[in-house]
């Protein structure tokens, strides 16, 4: 597995769990 693919997904990670947050609570923002 290249490091590049391995990076994209840390990425995606953290991205869909910075999404949950957001949707779990909106008034933090």
């Amino acid at each position: 597995m290249s490091p590049l693919f391995w990076l994209a997904g840390v990425i995606a990670l953290a991205l869909f769990v910075y999404l949950f947050i957001a949707l779990l609570k909106p008034e933090k923002f």
